[in-house]
Protein backbone atom coordinates (compact mmCIF):
# COMPACT_ATOMS: atom_id res chain seq x y z
CA UNK A 1 0.00 0.00 0.00
CA UNK A 2 2.51 2.36 1.20
CA UNK A 3 4.35 1.63 -2.26
CA UNK A 4 1.29 2.23 -4.16
CA UNK A 5 1.19 5.67 -2.52
CA UNK A 6 4.19 6.62 -3.27
CA UNK A 7 4.29 5.75 -7.33
CA UNK A 8 1.27 7.87 -6.80
CA UNK A 9 2.67 10.90 -5.52
CA UNK A 10 5.47 10.35 -7.33
CA UNK A 11 3.26 10.73 -10.90
CA UNK A 12 1.69 13.63 -9.73
CA UNK A 13 4.57 15.09 -9.54
CA UNK A 14 5.91 14.38 -12.24
CA UNK A 15 2.75 15.46 -13.91
CA UNK A 16 2.22 18.33 -12.14
CA UNK A 17 6.14 19.40 -13.40
CA UNK A 18 5.57 18.86 -17.18
CA UNK A 19 2.11 20.90 -17.01
CA UNK A 20 4.92 23.87 -15.67
CA UNK A 21 7.41 23.21 -18.26
CA UNK A 22 4.59 23.23 -20.95
CA UNK A 23 3.34 26.32 -19.61
CA UNK A 24 6.18 28.22 -19.53
CA UNK A 25 7.32 26.90 -23.00
CA UNK A 26 3.78 28.52 -24.31
CA UNK A 27 4.90 31.79 -22.53
CA UNK A 28 5.04 34.23 -25.03
CA UNK A 29 8.77 35.75 -25.74
CA UNK A 30 9.08 39.43 -25.19
CA UNK A 31 8.30 41.52 -28.56
CA UNK A 32 10.30 44.17 -29.94
CA UNK A 33 8.54 47.74 -29.82
CA UNK A 34 9.37 48.22 -33.28
CA UNK A 35 7.64 47.10 -36.74
CA UNK A 36 9.53 43.78 -37.53
CA UNK A 37 10.46 42.19 -40.53
CA UNK A 38 8.73 39.04 -40.43
CA UNK A 39 10.83 36.93 -42.21
CA UNK A 40 13.81 38.56 -40.88
CA UNK A 41 16.03 39.22 -44.17
CA UNK A 42 19.51 40.28 -44.96
CA UNK A 43 20.22 43.95 -44.31
CA UNK A 44 21.78 45.07 -48.12
CA UNK A 45 25.25 45.78 -47.88
CA UNK A 46 26.29 49.13 -47.46
CA UNK A 47 30.47 49.69 -48.39
CA UNK A 48 31.19 53.04 -49.14
CA UNK A 49 33.52 55.80 -47.16
CA UNK A 50 32.89 56.40 -43.60
CA UNK A 51 33.46 58.87 -41.14
CA UNK A 52 36.05 56.54 -39.81
CA UNK A 53 38.18 56.67 -42.29
CA UNK A 54 38.29 53.30 -43.68
CA UNK A 55 36.01 52.02 -46.18
CA UNK A 56 32.53 51.41 -44.34
CA UNK A 57 30.96 47.26 -44.29
CA UNK A 58 28.35 46.15 -42.74
CA UNK A 59 29.79 42.96 -42.62
CA UNK A 60 32.14 44.69 -39.94
CA UNK A 61 29.68 44.87 -37.19
CA UNK A 62 28.46 40.81 -36.98
CA UNK A 63 28.57 41.26 -33.36
CA UNK A 64 27.35 44.34 -32.89
CA UNK A 65 23.31 45.68 -33.09
CA UNK A 66 23.88 48.11 -36.24
CA UNK A 67 20.54 51.09 -36.04
CA UNK A 68 20.57 52.80 -39.33
CA UNK A 69 19.35 55.89 -39.66
CA UNK A 70 19.32 57.99 -42.91
CA UNK A 71 19.16 61.79 -43.07
CA UNK A 72 21.65 64.77 -43.70
CA UNK A 73 23.35 67.09 -41.36
CA UNK A 74 21.66 70.31 -42.43
CA UNK A 75 18.38 68.72 -41.67
CA UNK A 76 16.77 71.52 -38.78
CA UNK A 77 14.31 69.22 -36.72
CA UNK A 78 14.04 65.35 -37.74
CA UNK A 79 17.60 63.88 -37.94
CA UNK A 80 19.48 66.03 -35.13
CA UNK A 81 16.28 64.59 -32.75
CA UNK A 82 16.64 61.28 -33.75
CA UNK A 83 20.25 61.15 -33.38
CA UNK A 84 20.24 62.86 -29.52
CA UNK A 85 17.80 60.31 -28.81
CA UNK A 86 20.02 57.31 -30.05
CA UNK A 87 23.04 59.02 -27.98
CA UNK A 88 20.55 59.16 -25.04
CA UNK A 89 19.90 55.26 -25.66
CA UNK A 90 23.13 54.07 -25.61
CA UNK A 91 24.03 56.06 -22.90
CA UNK A 92 20.78 54.32 -20.91
CA UNK A 93 22.46 50.67 -22.03
CA UNK A 94 25.35 51.11 -20.02
CA UNK A 95 28.09 48.81 -20.67
CA UNK A 96 25.84 46.99 -23.62
CA UNK A 97 26.65 50.41 -24.95
CA UNK A 98 29.17 48.84 -26.77
CA UNK A 99 27.64 46.62 -28.71
CA UNK A 100 25.35 49.13 -30.06
CA UNK A 101 26.61 50.43 -33.36
CA UNK A 102 24.96 53.89 -35.29
CA UNK A 103 25.30 54.65 -38.83
CA UNK A 104 23.92 57.47 -40.11
CA UNK A 105 23.82 57.66 -44.04
CA UNK A 106 23.74 60.90 -45.74
CA UNK A 107 20.27 61.69 -48.30
CA UNK A 108 22.14 64.91 -49.06
CA UNK A 109 26.64 63.90 -50.42
CA UNK A 110 26.70 67.03 -51.92
CA UNK A 111 26.70 69.04 -49.11
CA UNK A 112 27.82 65.74 -46.33
CA UNK A 113 31.58 65.38 -47.18
CA UNK A 114 33.27 62.79 -44.50
CA UNK A 115 34.56 65.54 -42.85
CA UNK A 116 32.02 67.58 -42.51
CA UNK A 117 29.86 64.29 -41.17
CA UNK A 118 32.34 63.48 -38.86
CA UNK A 119 32.47 66.55 -37.30
CA UNK A 120 28.57 66.43 -36.69
CA UNK A 121 28.27 63.11 -35.46
CA UNK A 122 30.89 63.37 -32.88
CA UNK A 123 28.49 66.49 -31.88
CA UNK A 124 26.18 63.35 -30.42
CA UNK A 125 28.47 60.60 -29.71
CA UNK A 126 32.58 59.53 -31.09
CA UNK A 127 31.18 56.32 -31.75
CA UNK A 128 28.54 57.44 -34.45
CA UNK A 129 29.44 56.25 -37.68
CA UNK A 130 28.60 58.49 -41.32
CA UNK A 131 28.31 57.40 -44.42
CA UNK A 132 28.73 59.09 -47.54
CA UNK A 133 29.10 58.57 -51.16
CA UNK A 134 28.56 59.52 -54.84
CA UNK A 135 24.78 60.94 -56.01
CA UNK A 136 24.48 57.75 -57.29
CA UNK A 137 26.00 55.19 -54.59
CA UNK A 138 23.80 56.66 -52.12
CA UNK A 139 20.56 56.04 -54.60
CA UNK A 140 21.76 52.98 -54.70
CA UNK A 141 21.43 52.72 -50.91
CA UNK A 142 18.22 54.63 -50.51
CA UNK A 143 16.61 52.35 -52.80
CA UNK A 144 17.78 49.22 -51.36
CA UNK A 145 16.38 50.06 -48.07
CA UNK A 146 13.59 51.70 -49.79
CA UNK A 147 13.95 54.93 -48.87
CA UNK A 148 12.43 58.30 -50.51
CA UNK A 149 14.19 61.22 -50.92
CA UNK A 150 13.02 64.31 -52.50
CA UNK A 151 15.13 67.71 -52.96
CA UNK A 152 12.70 70.85 -52.52
CA UNK A 153 14.19 74.42 -53.39
CA UNK A 154 13.93 77.17 -50.68
CA UNK A 155 12.04 79.90 -52.55
CA UNK A 156 14.15 83.04 -52.25
CA UNK A 157 17.11 81.40 -50.67
CA UNK A 158 19.83 81.62 -53.13
CA UNK A 159 19.71 78.16 -54.22
CA UNK A 160 19.22 76.82 -50.60
CA UNK A 161 17.07 73.31 -50.48
CA UNK A 162 16.07 71.10 -48.20
CA UNK A 163 15.74 66.97 -48.35
CA UNK A 164 12.52 65.57 -47.28
CA UNK A 165 12.96 61.98 -46.62
CA UNK A 166 11.92 59.11 -44.82
CA UNK A 167 12.82 58.81 -41.25
CA UNK A 168 13.21 55.46 -39.92
CA UNK A 169 15.62 53.55 -38.18
CA UNK A 170 16.64 50.27 -39.57
CA UNK A 171 17.47 47.93 -36.77
CA UNK A 172 19.88 45.05 -37.95
CA UNK A 173 21.15 42.01 -35.85
CA UNK A 174 23.83 40.49 -34.40
CA UNK A 175 23.75 37.48 -37.83
CA UNK A 176 23.69 40.76 -40.33
CA UNK A 177 19.88 40.10 -40.54
CA UNK A 178 17.16 43.25 -40.96
CA UNK A 179 14.43 42.60 -37.53
CA UNK A 180 12.89 46.02 -36.78
CA UNK A 181 11.84 49.28 -38.29
CA UNK A 182 11.26 52.35 -35.50
CA UNK A 183 9.49 55.36 -36.66
CA UNK A 184 10.34 59.01 -35.90
CA UNK A 185 9.32 60.51 -32.40
CA UNK A 186 10.07 56.97 -30.46
CA UNK A 187 11.84 57.53 -27.13
CA UNK A 188 15.70 56.07 -26.35
CA UNK A 189 13.67 53.44 -24.00
CA UNK A 190 12.35 51.78 -26.98
CA UNK A 191 15.49 51.47 -28.45
CA UNK A 192 16.98 50.36 -25.80
CA UNK A 193 14.15 47.66 -24.92
CA UNK A 194 14.93 46.29 -28.95
CA UNK A 195 18.44 46.63 -28.85
CA UNK A 196 18.45 44.20 -25.43
CA UNK A 197 16.41 41.98 -27.06
CA UNK A 198 18.16 41.79 -30.16
CA UNK A 199 21.60 41.55 -28.05
CA UNK A 200 20.27 38.24 -26.63
CA UNK A 201 19.74 36.59 -29.59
Amino acid sequence: MKHALALSLSLKLLLSACLAGNSLAAAPAPALKSGVFSPPRAAPEIALRGTDGSQFSLAKYRRKVVVLEFGYTACADVCPVSLAMLAQAKKQLGADGARLQVVFVTVDPARDSPAHLKRYMGAFDPSFIGITGTAAEMAAVQKAYGITVTKKMVEGAGGAYTMHHSSYLYFIDRQGMLRALMPFGRPAAEVVHDVKLLLKQ
